[in-house]
């Protein structure tokens, strides 16, 4: 009898857990669908889609066009400036953009300038009353461009229509050596980019293939 009971029991149980999970009942049979679903595509390889082979299409024309080349402009050196009246001795500050004669040297020696700078490549020492200080100088040896140089020092040598460039060597004032030139004063608020600073370098390139 009491066998009986517990399974009555039992049997009520279970029927009341179903009437409590039938609402679920529809989630769960799709939860399942989906892993089912997941699980079959992850396991399935995936290959790409092999492309289509086309053989080139080659078209010709009967047109023959004559060959045609593209070379590059080249910059034109810059040459002395034209003649145009000289300085001469006895005519005092030079004007700006009359062509001086002049005598080149170099000079080496360190610490500052008459302006109170230091030394460096790009400076040069003349007469105040031929070359003012503080303006600009382009500088031509032969028909060479040599650069501009900023009048930053002056000498006890350095009189009338003499320009001494400044070298960081000694050795390099010595090969320069002396020559004949040409200088040209550049006008009061000139553009700076009209005329490379020249360096060293340039220099001494210029005194090796002399």
């Amino acid at each position: 009898m009491r066998e009986r009971r517990r399974l009555l029991r039992r049997k009520a149980a279970a029927r009341r857990l179903a009437r409590r999970l039938l609402p679920v009942r529809p989630v769960a049979l799709s939860l399942v669908l989906l892993l089912a679903l997941v699980a079959g595509t992850m396991a399935r390889p995936v290959h790409p889609p092999t492309p289509l082979a086309i053989a080139p299409i080659v078209v010709r024309s009967p047109l023959k066009l004559p060959a045609v080349y593209i070379h590059a402009a080249l910059p034109k050196p810059r040459s002395a400036p034209a003649p145009r009246p000289e300085w001469k001795p006895g005519m005092g500050v030079a004007p700006a953009g009359l062509t001086v004669p002049v005598s080149l040297t170099a000079y080496c020696l360190k610490g500052t300038t008459r302006r109170g700078r230091y030394v460096r490549p790009g400076i040069v020492a003349a007469d105040p009353n031929v070359f003012p200080l503080a303006r600009y100088l382009e500088i031509y040896i032969g028909k060479r461009y040599v650069g501009r140089f900023l009048i930053d020092d002056t000498g006890g040598a350095i009189k009338g229509a003499k320009i001494d460039i400044w070298t960081p060597t000694c050795r390099e004032a010595v090969l320069f050596g002396r020559r004949k030139g040409i200088a040209v004063l550049v006008p009061r608020g000139a553009p700076s980019d009209t005329g490379p600073m020249p360096d060293v370098a340039n220099l001494m390139t210029y005194v090796r293939r002399r």
